[in-house]
């Protein structure tokens, strides 16, 4: 069944979004698995605060959400989102991210901060 997507504007948005190359990866990420910030940091080698103003644009949106583990925050697709449809068939054209995840696993940094 094909969804119906009635307001351009937000499309629009949220293609705008992930026309940035790190948000895109990070949401190609999430597909595979929910990651911490720590996590995100590693894979792409830069600051917490870089990370996490990509995380909180897409939380703007509510493309992703966040869980709390504690004191740790770890970000998953929000299965609600609205255009949901639309980002999945976007990822089915993104190259596999695995090759990060399982980078973080053989360094030993996978959920690094449980």
């Amino acid at each position: 069944m094909i969804q119906t997507i009635s307001n351009i504007e937000d499309v629009s948005q949220v293609l705008k979004l992930l026309g940035d190359k790190t948000r895109l990866t990070i949401v190609k990420l999430l597909e595979q698995r929910e990651c911490c910030v720590c996590e995100l940091v590693e894979i792409f080698q830069t600051s917490q605060p870089a990370v996490s103003q990509h995380l909180r644009k897409l939380k703007d949106v509510s493309l992703i959400k966040e869980n709390r583990k504690g004191q740790w925050i770890f970000y998953s697709l929000n299965p609600e989102f609205k255009h949901l449809s639309l980002i999945e068939d976007l990822l089915k054209h993104v190259p596999s991210q695995e090759h990060e995840l399982k980078a973080l696993k053989k360094k030993d940094l996978q959920i690094c901060c449980e």
